[in-house]
């Protein structure tokens, strides 16, 4: 029968040669000299020593773990006000904390489509979209990027009764923002409910980070549902599913990934908690991450590097499209030489020829710190070109 792992060991060479092999790379320190331009803690509060409380009263009351699904001991009072705090936040009529922001899409596309409903998807949604999209067990539209007219087509030509229209509210890579207005009339027009994945909008877009769709004027419509990731602006880990009652109660009864999943660990909930009391507190946090984030785009651009549109990035995401992706190993590499750590992003989680470095804004990033990625991005431009 020949050996099992030969066409493991084949798919990883070609991988290799495309320039489309991953390592893990273990941080050693928190203070190992690089100016974090990479991860998603936008508001700069993953340190921050009031979260760090938080989660330390958390486990000294309840523990390390959770000690079960949510169904059975897993929900303790922290989870229940968290389920609170995050709906009132967004102004959703209610919650429904799990213990991944990707299990959250999950559990809510997975739950709210099945046979007899129609799901239309944008091409560029985030794969924990597309995984929910395949576990659907519905017919799944895929439209063109940001294209409210191939939705409408969609809906109005279905034969399915029911239909689910899903988008990122800030698209992960590009950091481009969903039409989430025309979206939802859309939909409401079509008698379709509209759910939005706000991961990289929740603490950076609208008022004091409330999220795209409260910017767009959606907040509280019961045809409208918003997923979360608590491990981005809230500088903690789980996500959340918020919207109607209906909704809610539908994943507690039918949400796979809610029903079957350990309960996020009492730490994280903590910690999520102190992040929203922050966010109360200090409601200029957002803002001070989208100008830190034009910033970078003007850097960026200003250097004759290819990123988003003229108007700059909607939220703290920007783009440095590099296209091929030995250059943008290489481009990742050079900015760690020179002081900035940055992603690097290679198909399939870019579409061929756009792999890019990805530089995410951060609240605390100071003019040093631009200063830095200004030089690292100099060497880039001179090695590689834009």
């Amino acid at each position: 029968m020949g050996d099992p792992l030969a066409r493991l060991r084949e798919a990883m060479e070609r991988r290799e040669a495309a320039g489309l092999q991953r390592s893990l790379q273990p941080r050693t320190s928190d203070h190992d000299g690089l100016i974090d331009l990479a991860s998603n803690d936008y508001l700069g509060l993953s340190r921050d020593p009031r979260l760090i409380e938080g989660a330390i009263c958390a486990v000294r009351r309840w523990g390390t773990g959770s000690t079960g699904s949510r169904l059975v001991t897993g929900t303790t009072q922290l989870h229940a006000e968290l389920d609170r705090r995050l709906a009132a936040f967004v102004g959703a009529p209610a919650g429904l904390v799990f213990s991944s922001g990707y299990l959250a899409n999950l559990g809510a596309i997975a739950a709210l489509s099945g046979p007899g409903v129609l799901v239309v998807s944008d091409q560029v949604n985030h794969a924990s979209i597309v995984d929910a999209c395949r576990l659907s067990r519905s017919r799944v539209a895929v439209v063109p990027h940001r294209d409210v007219a191939a939705v409408e087509r969609a809906l109005a030509d279905r034969e399915e009764p029911h239909a689910l229209v899903v988008t990122d509210a800030v698209f992960s890579v590009d950091g481009d923002l969903a039409p989430l207005g025309e979206l939802h009339r859309v939909t409401r027009r079509h008698g379709a409910l509209l759910v939005i994945d706000e991961a990289h909008a929740l603490g950076v877009v609208g008022p004091g980070g409330r999220g795209a769709a409260h910017e767009a004027g959606l907040a509280g419509q019961p045809d409208v549902v918003l997923t979360v990731t608590l491990s981005k602006s809230l500088g903690s880990q789980g996500g959340a599913v918020l919207g109607a009652p209906e909704v809610i109660q539908t994943l507690v009864d039918a949400g796979r990934s809610f029903i079957f999943d350990t309960a996020l660990a009492p730490a994280g909930v903590g910690a999520a908690l102190a992040a929203l009391d922050v966010l109360e507190a200090e409601p200029r946090l957002p803002q001070r991450a989208r100008e830190r984030a034009r910033r970078l785009h003007e850097l960026a651009s200003g250097l004759g590097f290819e990123t988003c549109g003229p108007q700059g990035p909607a939220a703290a995401v920007v783009p440095v499209v590099l296209g091929d992706p030995h250059a943008a190993v290489r481009a990742r590499d050079i900015c760690a030489e020179h002081g900035a750590r940055v992603g690097c992003f290679r198909p399939p989680s870019v579409p061929q020829g756009r792999a890019c470095l990805r530089l995410t804004a951060r609240a605390s990033l100071t003019e040093a710190d631009l200063t830095v990625l200004e030089e690292a991005l100099l060497k880039v431009r001179a090695e590689i070109g834009p």
